[in-house]
Protein backbone atom coordinates (compact mmCIF):
# COMPACT_ATOMS: atom_id res chain seq x y z
CA UNK A 1 0.00 0.00 0.00
CA UNK A 2 1.26 3.55 -0.63
CA UNK A 3 2.69 5.00 2.46
CA UNK A 4 2.67 8.61 0.91
CA UNK A 5 -0.77 8.84 0.08
CA UNK A 6 -1.12 12.18 1.87
CA UNK A 7 2.06 13.60 0.44
CA UNK A 8 4.38 14.56 -2.52
CA UNK A 9 3.57 11.03 -4.59
CA UNK A 10 -0.18 11.16 -3.94
CA UNK A 11 -0.80 12.38 -7.83
CA UNK A 12 1.27 9.34 -8.47
CA UNK A 13 -1.06 6.90 -5.95
CA UNK A 14 -4.14 8.42 -7.45
CA UNK A 15 -3.08 7.93 -11.05
CA UNK A 16 -2.48 4.46 -10.54
CA UNK A 17 -5.86 3.63 -8.79
CA UNK A 18 -7.33 5.64 -11.86
CA UNK A 19 -4.70 3.31 -14.52
CA UNK A 20 -2.17 6.38 -15.44
CA UNK A 21 0.79 6.73 -14.80
CA UNK A 22 2.09 9.91 -14.06
CA UNK A 23 5.72 11.13 -13.63
CA UNK A 24 7.09 14.14 -12.61
CA UNK A 25 8.22 17.19 -14.91
CA UNK A 26 9.38 20.43 -14.27
CA UNK A 27 7.62 23.24 -15.84
CA UNK A 28 10.39 25.37 -15.56
CA UNK A 29 13.34 23.47 -17.12
CA UNK A 30 11.54 20.47 -18.65
CA UNK A 31 13.52 18.14 -16.39
CA UNK A 32 11.63 14.37 -15.62
CA UNK A 33 11.66 12.62 -12.16
CA UNK A 34 10.96 9.83 -10.41
CA UNK A 35 9.52 9.48 -7.06
CA UNK A 36 8.18 12.99 -6.35
CA UNK A 37 9.90 15.15 -4.72
CA UNK A 38 8.83 19.07 -3.86
CA UNK A 39 11.36 20.50 -6.26
CA UNK A 40 13.17 20.00 -9.63
CA UNK A 41 16.64 18.21 -9.31
CA UNK A 42 17.71 20.02 -12.18
CA UNK A 43 17.04 24.12 -11.57
CA UNK A 44 15.19 23.78 -8.03
CA UNK A 45 12.15 25.24 -9.16
CA UNK A 46 9.24 24.13 -6.61
CA UNK A 47 6.51 21.92 -7.13
CA UNK A 48 6.90 19.88 -10.61
CA UNK A 49 4.10 18.90 -12.20
CA UNK A 50 2.43 15.72 -12.54
CA UNK A 51 2.36 14.45 -16.07
CA UNK A 52 0.46 11.26 -17.29
CA UNK A 53 3.06 9.05 -19.52
CA UNK A 54 2.39 5.84 -21.40
CA UNK A 55 2.98 2.65 -19.19
CA UNK A 56 5.51 1.92 -21.60
CA UNK A 57 9.58 1.32 -21.51
CA UNK A 58 12.41 -0.83 -21.76
CA UNK A 59 13.82 -3.18 -19.56
CA UNK A 60 17.60 -1.48 -17.54
CA UNK A 61 18.37 -4.65 -15.30
CA UNK A 62 16.30 -7.51 -13.55
CA UNK A 63 16.80 -9.92 -10.42
CA UNK A 64 15.36 -13.02 -9.65
CA UNK A 65 14.00 -12.86 -5.85
CA UNK A 66 14.45 -16.16 -4.17
CA UNK A 67 13.31 -15.41 -0.64
CA UNK A 68 10.61 -12.63 0.28
CA UNK A 69 11.27 -9.28 1.32
CA UNK A 70 7.85 -9.14 2.85
CA UNK A 71 5.69 -12.06 4.56
CA UNK A 72 3.02 -10.93 1.89
CA UNK A 73 5.31 -12.34 -0.76
CA UNK A 74 6.33 -15.79 0.65
CA UNK A 75 4.14 -17.51 -1.45
CA UNK A 76 4.71 -15.60 -4.57
CA UNK A 77 9.11 -16.52 -4.77
CA UNK A 78 10.71 -16.99 -7.11
CA UNK A 79 9.63 -13.17 -8.63
CA UNK A 80 12.01 -10.85 -11.16
CA UNK A 81 12.36 -7.93 -9.15
CA UNK A 82 13.01 -5.03 -12.67
CA UNK A 83 14.34 -1.54 -12.86
CA UNK A 84 11.98 -0.02 -16.25
CA UNK A 85 13.44 2.96 -17.93
CA UNK A 86 10.84 5.31 -19.75
CA UNK A 87 12.99 6.76 -22.73
CA UNK A 88 9.57 8.87 -23.75
CA UNK A 89 9.73 10.49 -20.00
CA UNK A 90 13.53 11.60 -20.19
CA UNK A 91 15.03 7.94 -19.29
CA UNK A 92 13.68 7.93 -15.57
CA UNK A 93 13.91 4.58 -13.81
CA UNK A 94 11.35 2.66 -11.76
CA UNK A 95 11.77 -0.53 -9.79
CA UNK A 96 8.70 -2.84 -9.93
CA UNK A 97 7.63 -6.54 -10.77
CA UNK A 98 8.16 -8.70 -14.18
CA UNK A 99 4.79 -10.31 -14.82
CA UNK A 100 5.26 -14.29 -16.26
CA UNK A 101 7.39 -16.85 -15.46
CA UNK A 102 9.87 -15.89 -13.52
CA UNK A 103 12.52 -18.91 -14.35
CA UNK A 104 13.10 -17.11 -17.83
CA UNK A 105 16.47 -14.97 -18.32
CA UNK A 106 14.90 -11.10 -19.46
CA UNK A 107 16.75 -9.61 -21.84
CA UNK A 108 17.97 -6.06 -20.79
CA UNK A 109 16.65 -3.62 -23.33
CA UNK A 110 13.30 -5.28 -24.03
CA UNK A 111 10.55 -3.61 -24.11
CA UNK A 112 8.11 -3.78 -21.14
CA UNK A 113 3.94 -2.38 -20.53
CA UNK A 114 2.81 -1.21 -18.07
CA UNK A 115 -0.11 -3.51 -15.80
CA UNK A 116 -2.40 -2.26 -13.33
CA UNK A 117 -3.04 -4.09 -10.66
CA UNK A 118 -5.91 -3.00 -8.48
CA UNK A 119 -6.49 -4.31 -5.10
CA UNK A 120 -10.25 -2.49 -4.27
CA UNK A 121 -11.03 -4.58 -1.88
CA UNK A 122 -8.00 -3.93 0.64
CA UNK A 123 -8.48 -1.35 3.74
CA UNK A 124 -7.56 1.13 2.47
CA UNK A 125 -7.84 -0.09 -1.51
CA UNK A 126 -4.20 0.83 -3.38
CA UNK A 127 -3.05 -0.14 -6.65
CA UNK A 128 0.42 -1.23 -8.65
CA UNK A 129 2.16 -0.93 -11.43
CA UNK A 130 3.52 -4.46 -12.58
CA UNK A 131 5.62 -4.88 -15.86
CA UNK A 132 4.98 -7.27 -18.65
CA UNK A 133 6.81 -7.76 -21.92
CA UNK A 134 5.78 -6.67 -24.87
Amino acid sequence: APLDDEGVNAPYWQGLAEGVLRVQRCAACGTWQFGGEHLCHHCHAWDPAWVAVAPRGRLYSWERVWHAAHPALKEHVPYLAVIVELPHAGGVRMLGNLFGDARIDPVIGAEVEGVFEHHRENDPPYSLLQWQLR
